[in-house]
C-alpha cells in the first residue's frame, strides 16, 4: 500500500448490545441541563471512554445518566456506580484507579473495588474548568486532559491541561476550538488532540520549556466531529469522527490509510483495544452498542497497564 493511495476500509461487527433492564429514558429529575455539555432528552444511552483493565473488563460510561459500566471478558454488563455527574472520558491508573474527565465536577476518581467515586483531591484549578471531556496518562504518571465545555469556532478558548506526578498543573493549549480526544505517540513526546475545526492538533512535549510549534496533524471533511482517539505501536494515530460513522487511521506523516466503518449507527464515540493480542479494537456506538474491528497492528493499552 502506497502512501497517497485510497485508505483501505477496515469492517466491524457488533458483539455487545447494552441490556434493556439498564435502560434510562429521558433527562434525570432535577437535573439543570443548562450547566451540561448535553441536553439530552429520551436517551437509553449514551455511551462513552472505553478501557480495559489488566482483567480483560471494559469500563465505559453514560454520560447522560452519570454511570459508570463494566463488561467482562464473556460479555456480562454490570452497573458499577451511579451518581450526579456526567462522566465522559475514562482511564485506568497503573495502580487500579480509575480516572474520568466529567463536566460538572471535572476530574474523578473511581476505586473499582468499593465503587467509591469523588473529585481528585490534589487537582485544585486557580479557576474553573470549562468542562474536561476526555484523558490519558503517560507512563511516569502525569495526567493529560481535555477542557472542553461548549466551545468551538465561535468560542476557540478550548484547553489541554497537564496535571504531573507530582502535582502540578499545568495549560498546555488555551486556543483550541472544542478539544475532545487526545492521544500520545509512543514516544510519548507528541500529543494529539482533536477539535471541532474537524482538524487533529499536533504538539511537541517538554518537560520545562512552555508549549511551542503546535500544528495542525490531519484534517477531516463532512459534518462530523474528532471524537475518542487512539494510538498504536507503530505511531499509526486513530480518531473517531463522530455523527459519520467512521474511525480513521492515519499513519506518522497524518495520511488516512484506514477507515474503519460502522455496522450500526453513525454515533460512534470512542475506542479501545483490547484481546489476547492488542488487535480488536473495541468501538462504542453511543446508542448502547459494541462494535469490534480486527486491525493490522497491535494497540497501545494507554499506559493503563503499566
Amino acid at each position: 500500500m502506497g502512501p497517497y493511495d485510497a485508505p483501505e476500509v477496515i469492517k466491524t461487527e457488533l458483539v455487545a448490545e447494552m441490556p434493556a433492564e439498564f435502560a434510562k429514558s429521558g433527562s434525570r429529575p432535577g437535573k439543570v441541563t443548562s450547566r451540561y455539555a448535553r441536553v439530552q432528552t429520551d436517551v437509553d444511552f449514551y455511551l462513552e471512554g472505553p478501557a480495559f483493565d489488566r482483567n480483560g473488563n471494559l469500563f465505559f460510561t453514560d454520560v447522560p445518566h452519570g454511570r459508570i459500566f463494566k463488561m467482562s471478558p464473556d460479555g456480562a454488563f454490570d452497573l458499577v456506580v451511579e451518581y450526579d455527574g456526567e462522566p465522559n472520558g475514562l482511564k485506568i491508573h497503573k495502580d487500579g484507579r480509575i480516572f474520568i474527565a466529567d463536566y460538572r465536577y471535572g476530574i474523578v476518581v473511581l476505586d473499582p473495588e468499593t465503587s467509591e467515586i469523588g473529585p481528585l483531591a490534589e487537582l485544585l484549578p486557580a479557576e474553573s474548568f470549562k468542562g474536561p471531556n476526555d484523558l490519558v496518562f503517560t507512563s511516569n504518571g502525569d495526567l493529560y486532559f481535555t477542557d472542553q465545555g461548549k466551545t468551538g469556532l465561535h468560542d476557540p478558548t478550548g484547553r489541554v491541561y497537564r496535571f504531573t506526578a507530582s502535582g502540578n498543573l499545568e495549560a498546555l493549549i488555551e486556543t483550541l476550538p472544542g478539544p475532545n480526544g487526545l492521544v500520545l505517540d509512543p514516544t510519548e513526546k507528541i500529543l494529539y488532540v482533536g477539535s471541532r475545526s474537524n482538524t487533529i492538533w499536533w504538539q511537541p512535549l517538554y518537560d520545562s520549556r512552555p508549549p511551542s510549534r503546535v500544528g495542525t496533524f490531519a484534517g477531516m471533511s463532512g459534518f462530523g466531529t474528532p471524537d475518542g482517539m487512539a494510538v498504536d505501536e507503530a505511531g499509526n494515530v486513530l480518531c473517531v469522527q463522530h455523527s459519520m460513522g467512521i474511525v480513521w487511521v492515519f499513519n506518522r506523516l497524518g495520511l488516512p490509510i484506514f477507515r474503519i466503518e460502522t455496522c450500526t449507527t453513525d454515533k460512534l464515540t470512542n475506542l479501545a483495544y483490547g484481546g489476547a493480542d492488542r488487535t480488536d479494537l473495541y468501538i462504542l456506538d453511543g446508542n448502547g452498542k459494541v462494535l469490534v474491528a480486527r486491525m493490522p497492528v497491535p494497540g497501545l493499552t494507554m499506559y493503563s497497564h503499566m
